[in-house]
This record gives C-alpha cells, sequence and structure tokens, in this order.
C-alpha cells in the first residue's frame, strides 16, 4: 500500500505567510476605517487643480514626455551596466571581459539613443 506523507506546515511558507498579513491588513483597514474622521461636506473647489488662484483651462495642458524619456533611457541604461558590473565575480578574466563587452554596448547605446 502507499504510504501517507504528511507535510509540516510552516507559518514561514509564502503562500501562508501572504494570506496572513493580507488578512492582518485588511483587518487592520477596516478597523482603522471605522475610526477615521469623516468630512461632513467637501469644500468646493478641492477636487480642481491649483494653478497659483487663477483658472487653469485643463483642455489645453498637454504634457509631452519627448525630453523626459531620452533621459529615463540614459538613466536605465546606466543603472543596468552598473548593477551588472557590480555583481560580476571579480579577479577573472571572463568577467573582466563581460564587463568590458557591457561597457562597449552601452556607449554605443549611448550614442545611438542621442545621434542626431
Amino acid at each position: 500500500m502507499g504510504a501517507i506523507i504528511v507535510q509540516e506546515i510552516s507559518l514561514f511558507a509564502p503562500p501562508l505567510a501572504f494570506v496572513l498579513v493580507l488578512g492582518a491588513a485588511a483587518c487592520l483597514s477596516l478597523v482603522m476605517s471605522r475610526l477615521a474622521m469623516r468630512k461632513e461636506s467637501q469644500a468646493p473647489g478641492t477636487t480642481m487643480p491649483y494653478a497659483c488662484g487663477e483658472d487653469l483651462p485643463t483642455h489645453l495642458i498637454q504634457p509631452s514626455y519627448a525630453k523626459f524619456l531620452p533621459f529615463a533611457i540614459f538613466f536605465t541604461i546606466l543603472h543596468v551596466v552598473a548593477l551588472i558590473i557590480a555583481t560580476l565575480p571579480s579577479a577573472t578574466a571572463a568577467s573582466v571581459t563581460l564587463a568590458v563587452i557591457y561597457i562597449l554596448v552601452a556607449v554605443v547605446s549611448l550614442c545611438a539613443l542621442y545621434r542626431r
């Protein structure tokens, strides 16, 4: 006959710990929502955007990320290269070669990013 294997359930098992912490957070949220002060009514204009006391025409606001994205990609490339180089094992020829390759790829990527 087959033997029944009984596994010990630990409170530190990731799925069980997740469910326990999720339940504790839900209970805490419920208790705190009951204790929270509630506003009787909202003041007019509290949901409007602040524009230094001026009326803000919301139909004219169109933010552009054209100048932001190259900087975001620049920092992403540099941080990934720094992370890879920092976590390579030291003092081996293969790791030095790999670090040089990553640096060269980063330089080529940055040149392609900022070419005009």
